[in-house]
């Protein structure tokens, strides 16, 4: 597989870097610095000043990293800037029931010790994950980050790639890596189209404080118009994510503070004692959307510029990183055998790596939330009767437990022990 003459005439080719990355939210920084530990060098472009993006206070973002994610930011050297802010999670708890009812006496209950590696995952503040990243790829040489600017136009060679910038500037690459969420332009401008459909439901999204300990235990509320997820943080602290219509949620979002924990208190329920809003509150529109190709010419999705989903199981940014891991480990091997990162066929390997893993998480994940989120008595019993008979099978509670922590499937280099 070597070729040494192929390499040294890589090699000659001025570029700016090895890969131009868009998007300086999560991926895009994580994929640099994954990069970087091979040789490889990046420019990360953002449409956001650096202090913005460095400096953001609470936004109700929170993610549920999955226990292959953590291991990613570990090996990225990540996860010792951000431990001390994450909270394990020790146990998921999934029922079904209606608003001021209560749950289903069958439920779902996934517990740590079951598997022996550790916490399923822990739950990460956006804020803490987005300026540990940003100060990471600031002492990388093979790293530099462009904030405040936009790409204008990207025009692909037979040898690299080239980019405009808004402030006039132009960048060559050898592979261009679209990191810039679902409305991707980089996506767009090479041409690639989407599938995709909205649900109708927007997320509400806050920080929610309780007398009581949470325990590190993540809650997943099945109601009918969409799911209420209260995950836990440091401290007597939990992010919520509450699935409304799209009209309800706009009526709820639009009062006041107090008549907003009115109507919440009913659906979170009193497990936690008393509680309170911690900051603002936040809404964000729920859809489905998927590239039909996560490769063109000398270019690669990764993120939600690749697939956004519902957050029904909170596998958003863990499907990101997996294409991180992976994108990076198909770029490295290239790189080891003198081929050319951004030819055809290496880019293929990737979008073969992931395409059918996050086509098959888009399915259960849409297919869950239509199973869940309504009120059909006849679906309501068969999901309860689902959930206990899962409840009672060892091998099965298990597997669905491996799934949430992200050890199953072909798992990337770095996201192993």
């Amino acid at each position: 597989m070597d070729n040494p003459a192929r390499t040294d005439i890589l090699r000659g080719m001025e570029h700016d870097s090895d890969i131009l990355i868009v998007g300086g939210g999560l991926n895009g920084p994580a994929l640099a610095l994954a990069a970087a530990q091979a040789g490889l060098s990046s420019t990360v472009i953002d449409a956001l000043p650096e202090p913005t993006r460095k400096n953001a206070g609470f936004d109700g973002r929170s993610y549920a990293l999955a226990l292959a994610s953590v291991r990613l930011l570990r090996n990225l050297g990540i996860w010792e800037r951000v431990a001390e802010n994450a909270q394990p999670m020790l146990e998921i708890k999934v029922s079904d029931g209606r608003a001021g009812e209560g749950p289903s006496p069958f439920f779902l209950h996934f517990d740590h010790a079951e598997i022996e590696e550790g916490p399923m995952g822990h739950m990460l503040e956006d804020r803490f994950l987005r300026r540990a990243l940003i100060e990471a790829m600031a002492g990388e040489p093979l790293i530099k980050q462009m904030s405040n600017d936009t790409l204008t136009a990207q025009e692909v060679g037979t040898t690299g790639v080239s980019v405009t910038l808004a402030s006039g500037k132009v960048l060559s690459g050898r592979v261009l890596v679209g990191a810039d969420g679902r409305s991707s332009g980089t996506a767009a401008r090479a041409g690639i189209r989407r599938t995709g459909w909205g649900y109708g439901q927007t997320a509400l999204v806050a920080a929610i404080e309780h007398d009581l300990p949470h325990h590190g235990i993540a809650h997943q509320f099945f109601m009918p118009p969409g799911p209420l997820a209260i995950l836990p943080l440091p401290g007597n602290v939990s992010s919520i994510v509450w699935s409304e219509t799209d009209a309800t949620a706009a009526r709820f979002a639009a009062l006041p503070d107090a008549e907003f924990m009115e109507v919440l208190r009913p659906r979170f329920g009193d497990f936690l004692g008393g509680i309170k809003l911690r900051g603002r509150r936040y809404t964000y529109p729920l859809s489905l959307t998927v590239a039909n190709s996560f490769v063109a010419d000398r270019l690669a999705l990764i993120g939600d510029a690749a697939h956004g989903m519902h957050p029904i199981a909170g596998q958003g940014l863990n499907a990101g990183l997996r294409d991180v891991a992976a994108l990076a480990q198909v770029m490295t091997e290239a790189a080891r055998r003198g081929e050319d990162i951004a030819a055809a066929d290496v880019l293929a390997r990737y979008q073969q790596w992931r395409r059918f893993d996050t086509a098959t998480l888009a399915m259960a994940t849409d297919l869950t939330n239509r199973l869940f989120s309504n009120d059909n008595p006849v679906l309501r019993a068969a999901r309860d009767l689902g959930m206990g008979a899962i409840s009672q099978m060892p091998g099965l509670r298990r597997g669905f437990i491996r799934e949430a922590a992200g050890l199953t499937g072909d798992l990337p280099e770095l996201m192993k022990g």
